[in-house]
């Protein structure tokens, strides 16, 4: 696959760009969540191909009028693969927009496979993932000192078998910050796994479509997530955040304190530091 992943000649000019295609990540719905490089490839793409099922049509102001825009949610792969193929054999550049950011859940393994296959030059452009604009929208770290260090980002098993190494129960054993994505739909079972393991006190965050005009985040116990969740008639596009950074915490970290040091800053004693900042 090397040959075709090297990165592409980034335009020179403001609407121009080397025929390829650009797997770009839309963020979780908001424009405004785009990055710098996503909006300006969509600005300056002749061809964009967008999941429209997950990606609000408003993320696509920023595209050119003339813009050949194709919708792919009521596409297979054997069709949407050979539109991007012809069109950049016929010197366009195309973006394949995703939802979110490209590396999780968004089956992009085949489609580059097949690129590379074809020898059609491609990049990928990471984007912001729901678990993180979750935790900016609830206003916490997921890693607070002293608490919790790790995130563990999943799902349930369902169409998509997970691997028996990586079942939802064994997970929770962690009682880690956990994101999980893909599974309202079986959001009962998901809630009995999690209780193996976490306080059915333990906050949990019901996200519906972050960022898109409908968005919905809902606080409830770990016991209540499954019937808060149909209570709200939640389907598809929405992340539950389980994590005790959820409650009212207090943490911190070594990397600001006073009497720590690395190699920009020595260590200071908590008493200079008082001075400073008095003066």
């Amino acid at each position: 696959m090397s040959e075709s992943t090297n990165n592409l000649s980034f335009f020179k000019y403001p609407n121009t760009l080397e025929p390829g295609v650009y797997i770009v990540g839309a963020g979780p719905g908001d424009p405004d969540l785009l990055t710098v490089r996503a909006q300006k490839l969509l600005a300056a793409a002749d061809v964009i191909l967008f999941a429209d099922s997950l990606i609000p049509e408003q993320i696509l102001d920023v595209c050119r009028p003339d813009a050949e825009i194709i919708k792919t949610a009521n596409r297979t792969l054997e069709e949407i693969v050979p539109l991007m193929i012809d069109a950049v054999r016929s010197h366009k550049s195309v973006v394949r927009l995703h939802s979110g950011d490209p590396s999780l859940y968004s089956a992009i393994h085949e489609q580059m496979q097949l690129l590379a296959d074809a020898n059609i030059p491609f990049e990928v452009i990471p984007g912001i993932s729901a678990f993180q604009a979750a935790a900016a929208k609830l206003k916490i770290e997921l890693t607070v000192p002293g608490l919790v260090q790790t995130i563990i980002l999943t799902r349930i098993s369902g169409r998509t078998h997970v691997p028996d190494t990586e079942e939802l129960a064994a997970l929770a054993a962690h009682r880690a910050s956990l994101c999980l994505y893909l599974s309202v739909t079986h959001i009962t079972e998901a809630q009995g796994k999690l209780l193996e393991h976490y306080d059915p006190d333990t906050p949990v965050a019901i996200c519906y479509r972050l960022g898109w005009p409908d968005e919905k985040i809902r606080v409830v116990n770990l016991a209540q997530m499954a019937n808060c969740t149909h209570e709200e008639k939640l389907r598809r596009t929405t992340l539950y955040v389980i994590s005790p950074a959820l409650l009212p915490v207090s943490g911190r970290s070594r990397l600001y304190h006073p009497e720590h040091n690395h190699l920009f800053r020595s260590s200071h004693s908590l008493g200079s530091d008082t001075t400073e900042l008095r003066m």
